[in-house]
């Protein structure tokens, strides 16, 4: 039989656990519900393999109909970010127009938040030399975020016997789960030739506010700012398209850099063709930056292989992290898929691959 000091002692722990992880648990959530302060968006390191993603001025800029999927588990090691973009987008020579559909789910924290988008893209080109196109995209999304209770366990389900009850009766959860729905702009625009590319993109233009308590109302998210460039040196002749495509030799430096709200990244490495073989290595950070004494901004290096066989393509990358995560992150995979369709006749002739394919990696 238990002391009445035994008694009262098991009283006060319980008390105290289930006050400290219900107020950790609602701070966690008011957090989450302020993210816009200094959350990031989901990011790629095959961002290249993404293109609708990284800027919308990519729409349809394959000339042709476009099917990619692009998979990050980043850090499942620990709790884990898991996003997929799938999006598909065509040209429509008519017009001098791409238009494009993509549908992006981001799930942090091992689904504890999850997002979903649905965007639709517009893009116009227009030629302005011999061989170089400039290109001006917009997109429209409209996102879903929520919170899921589901495999959470709460301070109230906890006993001093140590059993876990199989429901709680907190009030923040009884309430339901917090749901936030809005809508999202972004632009862009894109400069190329045969040779080099330029690109400039400004996501979420209209700031929505993500927010999932009326307390936090006010919690706008930043807008990302991203500068694309990239370079194809050929290191042997190239000719023809698809089953016409002569073996591509070429070494292609890539940079990316993004910032959103105080916080900012580049992206910097460079691939090398080798077709039907394409691999590649990366940084990411900028190095000797601090945004405070225990914060630094160098993220990881990445090695990248890639295999194109006639109009499909697939990548595969990992990131070993270097930041103060450390190899305990276990780094990030990412898996990208890609498959070009068939142009019309009239768009092959109008589009020779040296006057209007923007000259990226395929892969």
């Amino acid at each position: 039989m238990k002391s009445p000091f035994t008694f009262c002692l098991a009283l006060i722990l319980r008390s105290f656990i289930h006050m400290a992880l219900r107020y950790t648990f609602l701070g966690v959530l008011m957090l989450l519900g302020n993210l816009s302060a200094w959350a990031q968006d989901p990011q790629f390191t095959q961002f290249y393999a993404a293109p609708q993603y990284l800027n919308p001025a990519f729409a349809g800029s394959a000339l042709a109909p476009r099917a990619t999927i692009n998979y990050r588990n980043q850090w499942p090691a620990i709790t884990n970010y898991v996003t997929t973009v799938v999006g598909v987008d065509h040209f429509i020579p008519k017009l001098n127009s791409g238009i494009g559909v993509m549908f992006i789910s981001d799930n942090q924290g091992q689904g504890a938040v999850q997002s979903t988008e649905f965007a639709a893209q517009y893009a116009y080109q227009f030629q302005v030399g011999e061989a170089s196109f400039v290109r001006l995209g917009v997109q429209g999304s409209y996102v879903n975020r929520n919170v899921n209770y589901f495999g959470l366990t709460f301070g109230d389900q906890f006993s001093t016997s140590g059993i876990i009850r199989d429901k709680t009766s907190d009030p923040v959860v009884l309430a339901g789960a917090p749901v936030n729905k809005y809508l999202d702009f972004s632009t862009g625009g894109l400069f190329y030739s045969d040779w080099f590319w330029v690109g400039l993109s400004a996501h979420h233009i209209n700031r929505p506010d993500q927010s999932f308590f009326s307390a936090t109302s006010g919690s706008r998210l930043p807008i990302k700012g991203s500068l694309q460039a990239g370079l194809r040196i050929p290191l042997q002749g190239i000719t023809g398209y698809g089953d016409e495509m002569d073996r591509e030799i070429s070494i292609s430096p890539v940079v990316n850099y993004k910032f959103q709200g105080k916080y900012d990244q580049l992206d910097i490495g460079t691939y090398l063709t080798y077709s039907p073989i394409t691999v590649g290595v990366y940084y990411r950070g900028i190095p000797f930056k601090k945004y405070d004494q225990r914060i630094n901004n160098h993220d990881a290096f990445a090695g990248l292989i890639g295999y194109r066989a006639d109009k499909f393509s697939i990548g595969y990358s990992y990131d070993a992290t270097i930041s103060t995560l450390g190899f305990a992150s276990g780094g990030s995979h990412e898996i990208s898929l890609s498959y070009i369709f068939d142009r019309p006749e009239s768009n092959r002739d109008r589009y020779k691959p040296k006057k209007g394919m923007l000259s990226c990696p395929k892969f």
